[in-house]
């Protein structure tokens, strides 16, 4: 028997069951190339019926793409390689082996939808088994995640001292699809600038249809052809193809595969398709497509152009198409059968896998007792000592960010100290670990915080920096709608529990309007993610140590005006100090007025207090939340019923800063317990600026927080 020249981009031979091949392929692969595209089309018909049934709430189709995403499917090798789709990708994961009832299930949004089990839309399809990483609908977010997850299977197979090292493989490739639309996205070229510099095994597709929903392919990429724009990215394979052409379609997606199978570097295949069908089932397309255009369209589909090709090589007849259509219709139906039957979510489990429910942050075992040897030393020591004995302890662990390597030079390490961050707090982790384990990434928060989504799916632990809290804002998409959803849109399927170290805050001179902000406020609005902020070096220590070994995305927030003063030095508490999440600590007990803050008012609230202390003799309790997201509920009850009477200092602004939400709440729950109105003490609403003068009465000072217990003790 003959065999192909390659499948599952390798060569191994695919042995036909007869005598004669079109391209490689035997007549039973052939039928079956077809049935897969045609169980596609004929899966987005079902789904669009049942939208009109009121049984599915959305649709959106793949119609017209089939022939590429068949073919991918084909050149990939299922449960080995790595897979980020987009929403269209309905071929391909058919092909790599979801089946048409996991389809139907997450149609009607059933509990026991593999893919999500009823949280995300339909077409975004998920399985761990056969590595199809669940997908977002935010464009462009998932070509930084396969960037992440092609370092992380080249990490393991420089460093395999891991468990997760057994599931990566020396060949593997990652596949990101997208749409020609989502080309334009900044964080598609971020994705490739590190693709190219890393030269990572991973294959793009750029499925073409010519539309971002109405906006046409000219609007969109300049000359009307992304390939062309790519094609002087260093090392990446540039390959174009008519994505309705099922052959060729085959072809150029098994050149790219094994170009990057060998590692020589990326791929990028430019697939032309069309979208016979309107982008979803909220668009109508006879609104700004002509009637031509559409003829044009409909004249090139790949569903009748494949059929033609097989009638036409007399592969198969028109009588068996008739069948295979038939066939393919009995098994959507008996699918959707009992799909329509199948089980919806209990209400009771709407608010969960928002968190892991395996490693709890705020639970007992976090208590544990510090090591009291040695001298103290500063917060930014503390945080790099802890960073060092948990590199130590988990080879898993990996550092990068702007700036936070020694050098990325590694061979200049004997001639120069190193530059270990802006603010030193990773100096020497890169000495000590190597530069596969610290290294420095591009001036793109979004490629820093995307590439560590991608990372952590695969098993590794990233801590990584946002140079300064100011600056985190291009990487909001990732956090927001990536880092804290991936653990609920795949129904607890994947996590990427990643931490997030970022100076925060002001009270440094010099800092202005771009490097003194606050704002976690806005990321406690972020259901998914855990938000840390130490105020002294023991719980920097502690907290960090939590935050890596939770298994929950965690935002810590190191206020740089703390990491070397005097009055918040400790003594380092030992390699396995943690401190629970939630759990405040009462700096100096009191019993006329609470002080509840954070950060860099503690030390303003205690002197506040002090003050208030001998000069009116007011006796304030202070209390250090030590983390936003949780706070530490309990806490402040026994406080407020103790006291009766609540300041609420923050660095941040005024306006819906964290102390609206504590406020609101202990007016809700706590009323009964309060004698006076809550006070909160916070920033002017407008940034901090650079005059010395203007950052003073912008930001609160401990006057101002003295003058609230005032107000609040003579109510």
């Amino acid at each position: 028997m003959k065999s192909s020249m390659v499948t599952n981009g390798t060569s191994t031979p695919i042995q036909s069951r007869l005598g004669t091949r079109i391209e490689g392929f035997s007549r039973e692969q052939l039928l079956k190339f077809y049935r897969t595209m045609l169980l596609a089309r004929r899966l987005d018909d079902k789904e669009i019926q049942l939208k009109n049934q009121s049984l599915s709430y959305f649709q959106i189709s793949g119609a017209g793409h089939e022939a590429i995403q068949v073919a991918a499917g084909l050149a990939l090798r299922p449960g080995y390689d790595w897979v980020f789709p987009y929403y269209r990708d309905r071929a391909l994961c058919l092909t790599l082996g979801i089946t048409p009832h996991e389809m139907l299930l997450n149609a009607v949004a059933s509990k026991d939808d593999p893919n999500s089990g009823g949280r995300q839309m339909p077409t975004h399809w998920s399985s761990p088994r056969l590595h199809i990483v669940s997908s977002s609908s935010a464009c462009t977010t998932q070509c930084l995640h396969g960037v992440g997850a092609a370092e992380a299977g080249e990490f393991y197979q420089r460093i395999p001292a891991t468990e997760q090292a057994a599931s990566s493989h020396d060949d593997e490739v990652t596949l990101v699809a997208l749409g020609d639309g989502q080309t334009s996205g900044g964080e598609f070229w971020e994705s490739l600038n590190t693709a190219c510099n890393r030269r990572l095994p991973i294959v793009y597709l750029v499925e073409d249809n010519g539309y971002a929903i109405s906006v046409p392919i000219e609007i969109q990429t300049p000359g009307g052809d992304i390939s062309d724009l790519v094609e002087s990215f260093p090392g990446l394979k540039v390959i174009r193809v008519d994505g309705t052409d099922a052959m060729a379609s085959f072809r150029s997606m098994t050149e790219a595969v094994v170009y990057a199978r060998a590692r020589s570097g990326p791929a990028f295949v430019r697939a032309r398709v069309t979208r016979p069908y309107s982008h979803s089932m909220s668009d109508d397309e006879r609104q700004y497509k002509s009637t031509t255009e559409r003829e044009a369209e409909a004249a090139r589909d790949p569903l009748p152009r494949f059929a033609a090709f097989l009638t036409t090589h007399r592969v198969v007849t028109e009588n068996e198409l008739a069948g295979i259509a038939a066939d393919v219709d009995r098994e959507i139906q008996e699918a959707t059968d009992l799909a329509i039957v199948a089980p919806k979510p209990k209400a009771s489990t709407a608010a969960l896998h928002v968190y892991s429910s395996t490693i709890d942050p705020t639970s007992i075992d976090f208590e544990t007792t510090p090591i009291q040897e040695g001298q103290p030393d500063t917060m930014v020591s503390a945080i790099n000592r802890a960073l060092s004995d948990e590199m130590g302890r988990d080879p898993r662990l990996v550092v990068f960010g702007e700036d936070v390597a020694d050098c990325s030079r590694a061979e200049l390490l004997s001639e120069v100290k190193g530059k270990g961050g802006v603010f030193k707090v990773t100096l020497g982790l890169q000495r000590t670990y190597g530069r596969e384990r610290v290294f420095n990434a591009p001036v793109a928060e979004a490629n820093i915080v995307g590439r560590a989504i991608g990372m952590a799916i695969r098993g590794l632990k990233p801590v990584v920096e946002i140079q300064f809290f100011d600056y985190i804002w291009p990487a909001m998409m990732q956090i927001r709608d990536e880092l804290t959803m991936l653990r609920y849109r795949s129904n607890n399927g994947f996590s990427c529990p990643i931490v997030i170290r970022a100076p925060i805050g002001g009270y440094l001179r010099g800092g202005a309007l771009y490097h003194s902000q606050s704002g976690e406020s806005i990321f406690a609005h972020c259901p998914g993610i855990r938000i840390a902020f130490p105020s002294c070096a023991i719980d920097a220590a502690g907290l960090l140590r939590t935050a890596i070994r939770c298994d929950d995305p965690v935002l810590f927030l190191e206020h740089k005006h703390l990491y070397r003063q005097t009055y918040n030095k400790g003594i380092y508490p030992g390699p396995d100090y943690t401190v629970p999440f939630g759990r405040a600590a009462v700096r100096r007990p009191g019993t006329d007025v609470t002080i509840l803050t954070w950060g860099a008012l503690v030390q303003r609230s205690l002197l506040a207090a002090e003050q208030a202390a001998t000069q009116d003799g007011i006796d304030v309790m202070v209390v250090d939340l030590r983390t936003i997201s949780p706070y530490d509920w309990d806490g402040i009850k026994r406080a407020v019923s103790t006291t009766n009477r609540v300041v609420i200092a923050h660095e941040d602004q005024l306006t819906c800063g964290f102390g609206a939400e504590l406020a609101a709440r202990i007016a809700d729950e706590l009323f009964e317990h309060l004698d006076a109105p809550i006070k909160r003490v916070a920033a002017l609403d407008c940034p901090v600026a650079y005059s010395p003068v203007l950052e003073e009465v912008i930001l609160p000072q401990t006057s101002d927080i003295l003058q609230a217990v005032r107000d609040l003790s003579r109510y």
